[in-house]
């Protein structure tokens, strides 16, 4: 077991208090200590000290990232995740990421920005007054990463439904779900072997993903078909999943502040620094896991060799010590340091220029149409572990 620093304030995620309000669980423990006991070891609340870990070599990805603190350590699933770009680190993910980061550069976010505005445009016209978000935007990133990946429309539905019983495996409940889960993954890997082989049949001549995918080279080295069937199916599942929570989260956050929804509609120049305060105020993903190399020091607290940290990303996006007034929503807010959402270091978001995209894209095309909407029902919520995000969202909406 490992060595708890037992005078230390302790964190439980896994109660109905801390679901209600983590931001408030935060805010009180983190007015004790930057570090905290956590279920999983350590967790880390400071805006500092979360930079600092995210930034360390010494503090890797957890093998197979979270199965293991679920109880997951081994069969078919623990096995995949071990491969997985999200769970990889040192030599082998930075393989991976140089072969795919050309892909997720700012000049591809904006090539698709007509599809993007297009997809969100024509999902809103559909739309009816009385709505729900969630039902809305459900398809709307899906679009955009199908674009991308060269994948029809047609598709749209499988790729929903499979890559929402994949992201299972980021919930507690992934040891009884585990059989299931893998059974997605099993269909997301037939497909994308359907997807290589109807681009080598084209003869590798589009510049879709999944063509450059296949092509991208360097030094002779090229992705295997396992790592081409891990890394679409990462890209399928992060394309879609967090960004289309995150944006239901962002009407969810302005229908508390209708303030702030009017000066967005009267200055629409400020949605991009809109996106980043949503994103800060009220992020889908609460935190990240690492794992200690080495023993490490940390605000004065000893980080032992083998130790779990638990990164609060959330946490620190609320820190007073970085951010003035830091539980007002404020989409005028002076950036005086960036919120940490998109994670940092080797393992920073490779698609952040496309999620910012899709989300600025999407407040602009609502922002145009509606010039004011209202809660008419409760929102319900997933649970707080991996992604969150409202489930449903009943708003009713007077148009501009």
């Amino acid at each position: 077991m490992m060595d708890i620093a037992l005078d230390l304030p302790v964190m439980d995620p896994f109660t109905d208090e801390y679901a209600a309000d983590p931001h408030a669980a935060h805010h009180t423990l983190r007015a004790l200590s930057p570090v905290v006991r956590h279920p999983f070891g350590y967790g880390v609340l400071g805006y500092h000290e979360v930079q600092t870990v995210l930034r360390d070599r010494r503090l890797v990805m957890p093998p197979a990232f979270t199965l293991s603190a679920f109880g997951v350590t081994s069969g078919r699933l623990y096995n995949r995740a071990l491969t997985s770009i999200l769970s990889l680190d040192g030599d082998d993910h930075a393989r991976l990421r140089r072969l795919v980061a050309q892909a997720f550069t700012p000049r591809v976010a904006d090539t698709l920005r007509a599809a993007i505005r297009t997809l969100i445009g024509e999902a809103l016209d559909a739309a009816s007054d009385d709505l729900d978000v969630v039902d809305v935007v459900r398809t709307y990133p899906i679009g955009v990463i199908c674009a991308l990946l060269g994948v029809d429309r047609q598709h749209w539905d499988f790729i929903s439904d499979t890559t929402d019983t994949t992201f299972r495996m980021f919930l507690p409940t992934v040891a009884a779900e585990q059989h299931e889960i893998m059974a997605a993954i099993d269909r997301l890997d037939d497909f994308v072997d359907d997807l290589v082989a109807e681009r080598h049949r084209d003869g590798l001549t589009g510049d879709d993903l999944i063509t450059l995918l296949i092509r991208a080279e360097e030094d002779g080295d090229r992705l295997t078909r396992a790592e081409l069937q891990s890394l679409v199916g990462t890209l399928l599942g992060a394309g879609t999943d967090t960004t289309r929570n995150q944006l239901a989260a962002a009407v969810h956050t302005f229908a508390a502040h209708p303030d702030q929804w009017a000066l967005l509609r009267k200055r629409p120049e400020l949605i991009p620094r809109a996106v980043d305060e949503v994103m800060r105020y009220c992020p889908v993903t609460l935190g990240t896991l690492r794992q200690a190399t080495t023993d490490i020091d940390l605000a004065g607290v000893t980080i032992p060799i083998g130790s779990m940290v638990w990164v609060g990303t959330s946490a620190a996006n609320r820190d007073p010590a970085v951010f003035t007034d830091p539980d007002r929503f404020d989409i005028t807010r002076s950036v005086t340091a960036p919120q940490l959402t998109f994670g940092g270091g080797i393992h920073y978001c490779l698609g952040v220029h496309l999620a910012k995209a899709e989300l600025t894209e999407g407040l602009s095309q609502m922002a145009r149409r509606w010039q004011a909407f209202e809660p008419t029902g409760p929102a319900r919520w997933k649970e707080i572990s991996g992604v969150s995000g409202p489930i449903t969202l009943p708003i009713r909406v007077r148009r501009a």
